[in-house]
């Protein structure tokens, strides 16, 4: 038996045959050639060619995964269009006198390097999605098409990365989990497996060649671990545990229904995190109370242009109606940091986790804000609409959110546009928040802690750099006493706290949160079903008892 140690990137455990997966191969050669108008058509007819399979890919990941996830291939079709690329390639062409496929390659190859050079984890990451673009045009030159994933039955695939067009593309009722030698827990194909719900790891240092293929293998998703020609003990252990799973997946069908209450009586509401309409079916199959955190920025990032005041109502309008008076809390625009859109035009910044992002780029943009909330409160007359402002360190932050939210009822009264007035709520993210909570409580309706951003600023490490993975502890008794403080600060200004970041679908710790006096928990929708059987198997009195004794 030979054990390998990756990232987990979705738990779960398979039990299986091993499929080594090796990409085409897309060997380039140098060649000169008289005819260079020739050469550029070629390229730009290879490029509308990639941009048609791309759009298919994008409606086929768009009905998987959803808007959200499927934006990479948006993302994809933009970078072919990229006038630097496009240029690049061309003029190599013209000046050296060379095929298409060498200049496609050592474009790639410079802008790819250019990435990887980047600080940010993000831009370093998009030297993954130049190489994948480029071994989708060499493809079309050579007119070979992308490597496929077809298996010849359930498997368990082995690569070296996954590109996000060659991870939407597998059959999931085929594919058993995938390990990669190379990736990240924040890259696409990463953020994809784990919508798709098919146990992976990555970092995983296996040999890619026939000591492996196919082998028998086990892949322990919850623990990182894979198992090549697992033992007798190790196998049976793992089958165990798969079966476990799966008797607890059925168990947690038989909760659908029930309500949220703990043995000794607490009602505790359990809400859905989503990006996009998409993900309301999702929302619904897994009996969410309600969502508790509406990405609205996914809204602007999905689009090349500022999203109009009626397109952004028609969303929200279709998510309230959906929801059918359930409460649906919609986050304003939180763009920045790791998530940009260029035509914001914002300049570039040394730090942006902590430079013009959320609610300041709405606020020294009034007109963004202005727009989202017309939309916002013209939808609220259609269901039980709150708004919750990211990014929130100040009170005169919120007094001129207050003044411009003044003016849109003001215009809607005067224009005699329907609305009701949704509830008013914050994100707690930053230290700042938490120190003043007691004096921003007497300003809003509500709370909700984002631990993501909650726990960078305390230990003061970026959650995006994964050579910082073993100082980033969401789990570290200052961010806990941080959100205790939160709830403390909130319930005696008589309104209600949620966490909506990670930390909330963290199971380890319900039954803190629980005895903290935590209002709500809003997580991904297949956490809601593993988090409401704890709940309703809790006795908060009897837990805060054990606690105090030390237990």
């Amino acid at each position: 038996m030979k054990v390998f140690h990756g990232k987990s990137v979705f738990s779960g455990t398979a039990i299986g045959i091993i499929q080594v997966y090796k990409k085409g191969g897309q060997q380039v050669r140098r060649i000169q050639v008289e005819d260079t108008g020739c050469e550029v058509n070629r390229y730009r007819q290879a490029t509308q060619t990639a941009k048609e399979q791309l759009k298919k890919l994008y409606e086929k990941s768009v009905k998987e995964v959803g808007e959200a996830n499927a934006a990479i291939f948006e993302i994809h079709q933009v970078m072919l269009e990229d006038v630097d690329f496009q240029d690049s390639i061309e003029n190599m062409i013209c000046t050296q006198s060379v095929n298409a496929e060498y200049a496609v390659a050592q474009t790639a190859d410079n802008f790819a390097q250019m990435f990887s050079a980047m600080e940010d984890d993000y831009m370093r990451e998009r030297a993954a999605d130049v190489k994948d673009i480029s071994e989708r045009l060499l493809s079309v030159l050579h007119g070979t098409g992308k490597a496929n994933m077809d298996t010849a039955g359930p498997a368990i695939i082995i690569a070296d990365d996954l590109a996000p067009s060659e991870t939407v593309q597998l059959d999931k009722d085929m594919v058993l989990s995938f390990v990669t030698v190379h990736g990240s827990l924040n890259s696409h194909t990463a953020i994809l497996a784990r919508t798709m719900g098919i146990p992976a790891l990555v970092c995983a240092p296996l040999p890619l060649d026939d000591s492996i293929d196919g082998k028998y293998a086990a892949v322990d998703g919850t623990n990182g671990v894979i198992y090549i020609e697992p033992d007798k003990e190790t196998l049976e252990r793992m089958r165990k545990k798969q079966e476990e799973e799966q008797k607890r997946a059925e168990l947690l069908l038989t909760l659908k229904g029930k309500e949220n209450i703990t043995l000794d009586g607490h009602k505790i509401m359990l809400y859905a995190n989503i990006g996009s309409m998409k993900d309301m079916a999702a929302v619904l199959e897994n009996d969410a109370e309600g969502i508790g955190l509406f990405r609205s920025e996914f809204i602007y990032l999905q689009n090349d242009r500022f999203p109009t005041e009626e397109e952004q109502f028609a969303i929200y309008r279709s998510v309230a109606q959906t929801m059918a008076g359930k409460r649906v809390i919609i986050r304003t625009l939180d763009i920045g940091a790791d998530k940009s859109c260029d035509y914001f035009q914002l300049d570039k910044e040394e730090n942006p986790a902590m430079g013009l992002r959320a609610i300041r780029i709405c606020l020294t943009r009034p007109r963004i804000l202005k727009t989202q909330l017309r939309a916002l409160y013209r939808a609220s007359a259609f269901g039980k609409i709150a708004i919750m402002y990211p990014m929130i360190t100040s009170l005169t932050e919120i007094r001129k959110i207050k003044e411009i939210a003044a003016q849109v009822k003001e215009e809607l009264d005067t224009q005699g546009i329907r609305y009701n007035e949704p509830e008013q709520g914050i994100m707690i993210e930053t230290p700042a928040a938490v120190m003043i909570s007691d004096l921003l409580a007497e300003e809003v309706d509500f709370f909700s802690i984002g631990t993501n951003d909650l726990t960078q600023y305390a230990l003061a490490v970026d959650r995006q750099n994964m050579a910082l993975d073993e100082f980033y502890d969401p789990h570290h008794p200052a961010v806990l006493r941080m959100i205790s403080m939160v709830v403390e600060n909130a319930h005696k200004a008589g309104i209600r706290t949620g966490i909506c970041g990670e930390l909330g679908a963290d199971t380890s710790l319900t039954k803190e949160f629980l005895a903290m006096g935590v209002d709500e928990l809003s997580v991904s929708p297949g956490s809601i079903l593993p988090i409401r059987q704890i709940v309703r198997n809790t006795d908060i009195g009897a837990y805060r008892a054990k606690l105090e004794a030390g237990c």
